[in-house]
């Protein structure tokens, strides 16, 4: 493939939520240079090519005018949704850009500034608006959000417009509150990004449980006697149960004779019929709160991303030990306790330790460059990619690989509603 186009732009992304909790979309944010032409119609071949029916919606948001003067010439109406920043349409060839694109049918998403809407003479142009509600409209959600049915029983109040409707993806939601607000009584179509913090405070006096939905999953693929590398991949996208998992593998009464610093080795020594015992005693206090899904699904992307930045070939023993880099470098959030104190209690290689700790030795570029795509932080990669010495495109192309083979759930559309 041809670095002419991946080789000179800059990418982040961020999921988009649903009210199910999953990853339903991506913003995929797209700078370049100024003196850099970028051929529009190689950029969505090369997104088509990475991006399937089952990938999560990519929503293509666009820095460079000339750029998205080409995308939205070019894009296909069933191709990647095209958000237009609200400053843009202020310039009449990006309007007119947008009305044609509209005609065509193509997927458009109006996004503003904090407090700002679509205005009248482009609204209709866009399927869905991309929102950041400024401090009064988020003080007015949250109050219309003591008024859904069945609150307290305090005297009648007056009926409060929320600013919040079901065709809006809110961005910078500040609270786990809102967040509700927007998706469970509003039925808002996303939220981009999640109030990590927020969610985990209400945590900070009692331990995050593992999720028991993957618990339950899991149970059932040990009964089936399911692959071992299918067991594995479950049990990886579940932070403190593998967590949990290698601080059993580990603990005193099992008495192994060797430190287990991989699942696989766990699960080999253990056996499936010790694991699933394992599984049904953590059953009993899981959580199945669906909140947490996207604070457990960013720990994974970043895991996956660091995992795939270093390509180990087929050495899986290699690949294991990257993606348990990337996944403790955040473990920390969901046990609420210090990341050094955490991982203490495990046996992990030293370049793991020197990856997560002191930025160094061989993981280090690839976990700082997958923390780095992340959005906002993606206008430092192409500067760690030239202190490093790995290639921009290359990193573009596996972030566009690790995004398109997230799942969403199955019952997601692509239509915009």
């Amino acid at each position: 493939m041809s670095p002419t186009v991946l080789g000179h732009l800059t990418l982040g992304y961020q999921p988009v939520w649903n009210r199910l909790r999953q990853a339903v979309a991506v913003m995929l944010f797209i700078d370049q240079p100024d003196d850099i032409a970028v051929d529009a119609v190689h950029l969505l071949a090369t997104l088509d090519q990475a991006w399937s029916e089952q990938s999560p919606v990519p929503i293509l948001c666009v820095q460079p005018r000339k750029l998205l003067l080409d995308l939205l010439e070019h894009t296909a109406p069933d191709g990647p949704w095209v958000a237009v920043q609200e400053a843009h349409l202020a310039d009449p060839a990006v309007a007119g850009q947008v009305h044609a694109a509209h005609r065509r049918g193509v997927q458009l998403l109006w996004r503003g500034e904090p407090g700002h809407r679509a205005g009248a003479d482009t609204a209709a142009c866009f399927a869905l608006s991309v929102i950041t509600l400024n401090a009064g409209e988020a003080l007015l959600g949250l109050r219309a959000s003591l008024e859904k049915p069945g609150g307290d029983s305090g005297a009648p109040r007056d009926p409060i417009k929320s600013p919040v409707q079901a065709d809006q993806i809110f961005e910078a939601v500040p609270s786990r509150v809102l967040v509700e607000h927007c998706l469970d009584q509003r039925a808002a179509w996303g939220v981009a990004g999640w109030p990590v913090d927020d969610v985990l405070f209400s945590y900070r006096e009692r331990p995050i449980q593992p999720d028991r939905q993957t618990i339950t999953r899991l149970v059932a693929l040990t009964d089936t006697d399911a692959p071992l590398d299918l067991i594995e991949h479950m049990l990886a996208e579940e932070p403190v149960l593998v967590y949990r998992f290698l601080l059993h593998a580990n603990s005193a009464a099992l008495g192994l004779r060797s430190d287990v610093e991989s699942l696989r080795h766990g699960l080999m020594l253990l056996g499936l019929s010790n694991f699933k015992n394992w599984l049904l005693a953590q059953l009993p206090h899981a959580a199945s709160d669906t909140d947490l899904h996207p604070v457990r699904g960013a720990m994974v992307l970043r895991a996956r991303l660091t995992e795939q930045l270093l390509d180990a070939g087929e050495e899986e023993k290699l690949r294991s030990e990257v993606y348990l880099c990337g996944l403790l470098s955040q473990v920390d959030l969901v046990l609420g306790e210090p990341l050094a104190t955490a991982l203490q209690r495990i046996p992990v290689s030293e370049r793991i330790s020197a990856a997560i700790h002191g930025n160094a030795g061989p993981y280090a570029p690839y976990l700082e460059i997958a923390t780095a795509l992340e959005y906002p932080r993606m206008d430092t990669v192409p500067a760690l990619c030239e202190e490093h010495g790995i290639d921009l495109g290359e990193v573009n192309r596996v972030l566009l690989r690790v995004l398109a083979a997230a799942q969403p759930h199955p019952g997601k559309g692509r239509e915009a509603d």
